[in-house]
């Protein structure tokens, strides 16, 4: 007889660990107990040596599917001969230690085979959950996780939950949020408030409502929604008119994977991602004749679109349950967040009432309070060229890759587990799609999605976000690190000391780099880091954002980098790319007497730019990645003016793929560590004055600066013999850039990391401040 003590850690609270572990106790009839602390699972088991060997091995391979096991440490101790049985003990709190928590989970398969059987006390019942599903982050407000410690703290369970909550080898076993129309939360729409056995009523006058072409304001997991039949080019324009969101593409909600399939293409990896537990928005191409209206994602050939992650999702989509079938339901709703452009989600009823009334006709409320805002997660499947591919790889998605565009739902606070050991550290992130990262040991915890940094709503939201996972995970840092810009609301916050420390300044593509090093766990070893993107801070004061980087944590050396151009009114010429095009051609002397664009500016507009910037009057210089697409997309006609960020660059990668097999590069000149530009833009106008179409246009542009990215990286690695590339920062969203990037790359030899647990834009930006800030203070 043995016995021994263990301990594990990782996400192993609120997935069924505990009961998983006494399943395994029983089965090779081991004696001891188990208990969850605020630093993991203790384990103490005594039994034959053998069948503590099958027991250890079996916690990792067998583990349960919400569980991410980090470490398994096991002790031999002198027997207790107290132990006769297995029991599971009470949570215990442990001062200063902390764990990992998991996200909020999509409904189970289990739960929703009870959620639409009419036997099953949850039929139909919006809130049904298990161990296996349901919400975990928005409603934790402490560890351990256990009910007392969240927003279902004052739901009282009935005799039938309660039997189900203690059972540990029931499904339910400490399942939190567990609940039964008889114990729990429940819906409702204003107009039925305080009326008895309503839920079926709402639901179906819900669906009525949204069938009626009516906008929804629909409480959900992490936050309200705004909802309408996305077949419906009524509802569609209305909610866009009244959200004041003129071209920026809506998401859509489908009630099932055959849906998708009849207006999108799906690859093998997007398919995964839409069924799998996260459950977050996919942006998919659309298929030819796809009879959407156009105006759910205006000018674009791709939608993005997900499946119900919760049940109250699919009883507003189902479209098989005869009761439900009463009311039938649109089968494509948009899901747009429940905000005002710009603003955070709204989490609470009776703010969401007052502030989301002008846009919405109706609401569907719960009472299941909201502790923490999570918007839904963006991400696109980026493959190998169809063009390079043989035609055995033609319908196959091998080494496909995923990009994303926002980690929240699903992912958030997931941590990236860091190859190097950190102090604790607060690290701000950027001003744009804003997270912060708190880290701890070897952990790095991104935030949900904040959001742009434009408003005090915005900042309230991110002070909060910060408390609360600092609260969670017992940080108290010693280390604040942030970007350079002296513009940023987030720099000028850590300026202001809230923790009695200075602030580390981390330039902003440096960052970048590192945290696609961290994100992929790499070590402090030198890479090339080709960091494109909108707009960085610069060591010299200028704006970056086309740079060419040998970098490690602890530093970097800019190899070489976009020329400098100007760009006039600063960054409020990103709203307005014939600002950048007229400055950028007034710069390099370029003519641009004659170019159908010129037709459509205003002459004295124009003759200011110029003025402006030959004067250097209030004009920056920038080495910008893209703005230089926004200067080629306004040249070229494809759009003057934009309404959301990148909107001309989006636009001009969708017609560029039409070309891309017959478009062949401009020429560009890489002399003296400057990526020279007179000749590129020279020939993109020469193009426009033969009369090629805007399509091929940006098919040989793009192009090109696939090859400015291979001709860079090859004059990186002769300089320095390194062959591994790092991609990071905003451009690198484009998915046609992207796809030629890596293909001309590996073709060439280079080993090409690419972001894969984070955004590659500046969502993903605080996590490289941790790494940086780090290795600052070694």
């Amino acid at each position: 007889m043995k016995t021994c003590q263990v301990h594990v850690t990782g996400i192993v609270q609120g997935v069924g660990f505990r009961p998983f572990v006494y399943g395994l106790a029983l089965r090779y009839a081991l004696a001891g107990w188990v208990c969850n602390t605020s630093s993991g699972v203790d384990i103490e088991i005594q039994g034959q040596e053998v069948a503590i060997q099958h027991f250890l091995a079996a916690l990792q391979s067998e583990k349960p599917p919400l569980a991410r096991l980090d470490s398994i440490l096991a002790t031999e101790i002198q027997g207790n001969d107290a132990l006769h049985h297995f029991s599971i003990r009470e949570s215990t709190s442990i001062a200063d230690a902390f764990q990992p928590i998991p996200a909020d989970v999509a409904i189970c398969e289990d739960c929703r085979r009870e959620l639409f059987d009419p036997q099953d006390r949850r039929y139909l019942y919006p809130f049904i959950n298990c161990t296996n599903c349901g919400p975990r982050f928005t409603i934790i407000k402490d560890i351990p996780y256990d009910r007392p410690a969240t927003t279902m703290a004052g739901f009282l369970l009935c005799p039938q939950c309660r039997t189900e909550y203690e059972d540990p080898l029931d499904r339910r076993f400490h399942a939190q949020p567990v609940a039964c129309p008889n114990c729990g939360p429940h819906v409702w729409l204003p107009a039925s408030e305080g009326k008895e056995n309503e839920r079926l009523d709402v639901l179906l006058q819900a669906r009525r409502l949204l069938r009626e072409g009516q906008i929804l304001a629909i409480k959900g997991l992490g936050g309200f929604h705004l909802a309408c039949d996305a077949g419906n080019p009524e509802a569609v324009e209305t909610l866009r008119q009244r959200k004041g969101r003129v071209g920026k593409p809506f998401a859509l909600m489908a009630a099932d994977i055959a849906t998708i399939e009849k207006h999108c293409f799906l690859l093998e990896a997007e398919r995964n991602l839409l069924a799998g537990r996260e459950k977050p928005i996919v942006l998919l191409k659309r298929q030819p004749g796809c009879s959407l209206p156009g105006s759910l994602a205006p000018r674009l050939d791709t939608i993005g679109m997900m499946l119900p992650y919760t049940p109250l999702h699919l009883l507003l989509m189902d479209q098989v349950d005869p009761v439900l079938a009463q009311e039938p339901a649109p089968s494509l709703l948009v899901m747009t967040s429940g905000n005002f452009s710009e603003e955070p989600i709204s989490t609470d009823n009776k703010q969401a009432r007052e502030h989301l009334a002008p846009l919405a006709d109706a609401f569907l409320f719960h009472n299941r309070e909201i502790h923490i805002r999570c918007d839904d997660s963006v991400i696109q499947v980026v493959e190998k060229p169809s063009w390079s591919k043989g035609k055995e790889q033609a319908a196959s998605d091998h080494g496909a890759r995923i990009v994303f565009f926002r980690r929240s739902r699903g992912y958030a606070p997931y941590p990236v587990n860091l190859p190097f050991q950190t102090r604790p550290t607060l690290a701000v992130g950027g001003e744009l799609k804003n997270t912060f990262c708190i880290s701890r040991d070897r952990y790095a915890f991104l935030s949900h999605h904040i959001g742009d940094m434009e408003n005090a709503e915005t900042h309230a939201s991110f002070d909060q976000g910060i408390d609360h996972l600092s609260r969670l995970f017992r940080v108290n840092p010693e280390i604040i690190a942030c970007d350079m810009h002296p513009g940023y609301f987030t720099t000028r916050w850590a300026q202001q000391e809230p923790y009695g420390t200075p602030p580390l300044l981390i330039q902003h593509h440096h960052a970048h780099i590192a945290a696609c090093m961290a994100d992929n766990e790499l070590d402090d070893r030198k890479v090339i880091g080709l960091a494109f993107d909108g707009t960085g801070y610069g060591t010299d004061g200028t704006i970056w954002g086309g740079e060419v980087l040998v970098s490690d944590y602890q530093g970097f050396t800019r190899l070489a980098h976009l020329e400098y151009l100007p760009l006039p009114g600063g960054d409020s010429a990103i709203r307005h790319p014939w600002k950048i095009a007229i400055g950028y051609a007034h710069a390099l002397g370029l003519d641009l007497t004659g170019l159908p664009v010129m037709r459509t500016l205003d002459p004295f507009a124009v003759k200011v730019i110029r003025l402006q910037t030959g004067k250097q009057l209030n004009t920056v210089l920038t080495s910008s990645m893209g703005r230089l697409f926004d200067a080629v997309a306004a040249l070229a006609g494809v759009r003057t003016d934009v309404t959301y960020e990148a909107q001309a660059a989006i636009e001009l990668e969708v017609l560029a793929g039409k070309y891309l097999e017959e478009a062949q590069p401009y020429p560009f000149q890489l002399q003296d560590e400057i990526i020279q530009l007179k000749s590129l833009l020279a020939a993109v106008i020469e193009s426009i004055r033969q009369e090629e179409p805007p399509g091929r246009i940006g098919a040989r542009f793009h192009k090109t600066i696939a090859q400015v990215a291979l001709g860079s990286a090859g004059q990186a690695r002769e300089r320095t013999g390194l062959n591994e590339v790092v991609l990071s920062g905003g451009v690198w969203q484009n998915k046609l850039l992207l796809e030629l990037t890596i293909a001309a790359l590996e073709g060439s030899g280079f080993c090409v990391y690419t972001h894969h647990q984070t955004p590659t834009n500046d969502g993903g930006i605080a996590l490289g401040q941790v790494a940086v800030a780090n290795h600052m203070v070694l």
